[in-house]
């Protein structure tokens, strides 16, 4: 390539940019995919996921893309390492490389980290970009130096992190996390020790749930041709608590109705998932207000109120053909992960607007935290604390490899657990 590259190569663009992809920056995962970890481009896809989470607060993006950056390159390219194979010892040696990090990746100011290039009309990794950033006194480069909060800020996003990729089943491992309840980093607050209070749960609340409902009813009321295709996809997302990718198109997949299949031994009705992030396959029960919102939904497109096994119609269609790209002037083709993602923030912001007319201003700022895979969490929880279903059973809709998994979703905060415990008696005769 004669395009001079930096030599450690930015991964994520700014968040206008991000879902567009970088030629570049396949092309480098490629190489590392083929040459050094293999599962590099599968935990990229993580990480971009994990980072549009946080695309209405600009810091923390800003933040948490510069160290996923640092330490892809570090676990790709100097320890050509997976990372479900990183230890707490192993970590320990990227906090070290972050203490003392090679000169050539030390810049001395801040630039962005791609630009565009006028003459290609495509962004690029900025050559000037380095990962870690040096002071200037009067002019001269002083000795790179990081504190000992940079080093825990770093090990508290690289936890949050692994959270996440703990939730996705990509690991049980969570080595940050380790750390920072070990050693010279230990955090001796009591919601980290114990585990209780965790945000990487993020679902809704009840009350939260109940708006959700409410604005996609409300939504398909008002708008049918926008809409019921909104209603249809909270409803399922959250029944069968899928993941968005489970139920968006992309190359080599295109969900279609007859992947809803009725068992003939015992007449219950499924959603058949044949390939999900970890490429599992599964099959999620489903249930019968699920089935009526099928059913709802498919005699609004015109359909036969079930699928039959060989129904290939798009689960969900465009309303107008795309003007560009591979799928240019098709009607029918389904819609892909970003589209459906817009579809849900839309759902989330109206109820968010209507709890906030109701009064729930603090519900309604944190509903517009939340996320479309805040949804499959949701349906988890409820599922298991309110529904009372077995966890094995939730584990094997969930696609979860280990019940530890699953049992995250046990109600454990202080407040639950304070609460359950006032009104216990000493002596249960009396």
């Amino acid at each position: 390539m004669s395009y001079l590259l930096p030599p450690a190569i930015p991964l994520f663009d700014s968040i206008q940019h991000l879902e567009e992809g970088n030629a570049v920056v396949n092309q480098h995962l490629a190489e590392i995919s083929v040459n050094a970890v293999p599962d590099a481009g599968y935990v990229y896809e993580f990480a971009v996921d994990w980072l549009l989470e946080q695309r209405f607060s600009e810091n923390n993006y800003k933040t948490y893309r510069s160290e996923l950056t640092t330490f892809l390159h570090w676990a790709f390219k100097v320890e050509e390492i997976s990372l479900s194979d990183i230890t707490r010892r192993v970590l320990s040696r990227y906090l070290e490389y972050c203490s003392q990090p090679p000169e050539t990746l030390i810049a001395y100011r801040n630039v962005a980290q791609f630009i565009t290039d006028k003459q290609l009309k495509e962004r690029l990794p900025n050559p000037l970009w380095r990962p870690f950033l040096g002071k200037k006194r009067d002019g001269i480069e002083q000795s790179y130096a990081i504190s000992e909060k940079a080093l825990k800020t770093k090990l508290a996003i690289l936890s949050a992190f692994y959270a996440y990729l703990i939730n996705e089943e990509y690991t049980e491992r969570n080595p940050a996390m380790a750390l920072m309840k070990n050693g010279r980093f230990k955090h001796t607050s009591q919601h980290l020790v114990s585990g209780e209070d965790q945000d990487d749960i993020k679902a809704f609340s009840d009350l939260q749930w109940s708006y959700v409902m409410a604005a996609a009813n409300q939504l398909a009321a008002s708008h049918p041709e926008e809409n019921e295709r909104i209603l249809f996809l909270v409803s399922l997302m959250y029944g069968c608590y899928l993941r968005i990718s489970e139920v968006a198109a992309k190359p080599g997949f295109s969900p279609i109705m007859g992947q809803f299949k009725r068992d003939t031994k015992t007449g219950v009705w499924g959603f058949y998932i044949p390939r999900s992030k970890g490429g599992k396959k599964r099959s999620v029960a489903v249930s019968k207000q699920l089935l009526k919102a099928l059913q709802r939904y498919r005699t609004f497109l015109g359909l036969t109120p079930l699928p039959t096994p060989n129904d290939k119609t798009p689960l969900f269609i465009r309303h107008r053909a795309p003007g560009r790209g591979r799928d240019s002037g098709i009607l029918n083709a389904n819609l892909g992960v970003r589209q459906l993602r817009e579809q849900i923030y839309t759902v989330i912001e109206h109820a968010a607007n209507l709890a906030q007319q109701d009064g729930f201003e603090q519900d309604a700022n944190e509903m517009r935290q939340l996320t479309p895979h805040s949804i499959r969490h949701t349906g988890i929880s409820h599922d298991i604390n309110l529904v009372g279903r077995p966890l094995a059973h939730v584990q094997a809709d969930a696609g979860h490899d280990s019940i530890d998994t699953t049992s995250q979703y046990l109600h454990t905060s202080r407040v639950e657990r304070h609460q359950s415990a006032e009104n216990k008696p000493l002596d249960h005769l009396a």
